[in-house]
């Protein structure tokens, strides 16, 4: 998973990305794990990925290179074969489980949002009795977390190896597309760095394409 930081940098942005980052890419994975131990799968269960507990989720590694470049990831072990069904569908709805948890996470960053700007708007704030230092950091973080989570929605679910946009139109095609798609999988590194850093420079804004879709539902959750 991804998130490039972006304008000018601000210390409490930066703290509210990471700490939302952190707990979104841990329930991401949460995700992935119980809906493959629902269709059978005992991996998860096995590297003990059950818990709500984010650590066990979160690489390391991914979550350095988070805070150094804006650039992370987090992983759960999954064998498709050990599910129920279609693998090849089991596969595609343990994909979806994580953007799914991400859609849960943003909802619930958004709630509070509204409750305050409706208690605003009948002239009482629920961050009145607090600095407004402390309601703005509240503010900013709740914010991050609709917005940074509608992101990894968009961008996990570009069709492109190893994202998991991949697997669910993998699921969704005909078998004979699907395993052509296979073909990809060797290439997958090349071809998400390519839509990554090579397409941006080409003038083709992948990251604006993902804003264009999850503003409209930003504006939604929480009516700005």
């Amino acid at each position: 998973m991804l998130f490039f930081l972006s304008g000018n940098f601000d210390l409490i942005q930066f703290i509210c990305f990471i700490v939302v980052a952190f707990f979104a890419f841990a329930y991401h994975e949460l995700g992935h794990a119980l809906v493959a131990n629902y269709l059978g799968d005992p991996t998860p269960r096995q590297h003990g990925r059950m818990t709500l507990n984010p650590f066990p989720h979160i690489s390391p590694v991914g979550m350095i290179m988070l805070i150094l470049i804006g650039f992370g990831w987090a992983v759960t072990p999954i064998n498709p074969q050990m599910m129920r069904g279609n693998p090849r569908t089991a596969h595609a709805i343990v994909a979806i489980a994580g953007p799914a948890f991400n859609l849960i996470m943003a909802v619930l960053f958004a709630i509070p949002i509204r409750i305050i700007m409706v208690g605003a708007g009948f002239g009482f704030s629920p961050l009145a009795a607090l600095p407004e230092q402390t309601a703005n950091i509240i503010m900013t973080f709740l914010f991050i977390g609709v917005n940074l989570n509608l992101f990894l929605i968009g961008f996990n679910l570009l069709p492109i190896p190893p994202l998991d946009g991949f697997w669910v139109l993998r699921g969704l095609l005909p078998p004979e597309m699907a395993y052509q798609m296979d073909r990809l999988l060797p290439y997958g590194m090349m071809i998400f760095l390519l839509v990554i850093f090579i397409l941006p420079r080409l003038g083709i804004d992948v990251f604006g394409l993902i804003r264009g879709i999850t503003t409209p539902i930003f504006y939604l959750l929480t009516g700005f």
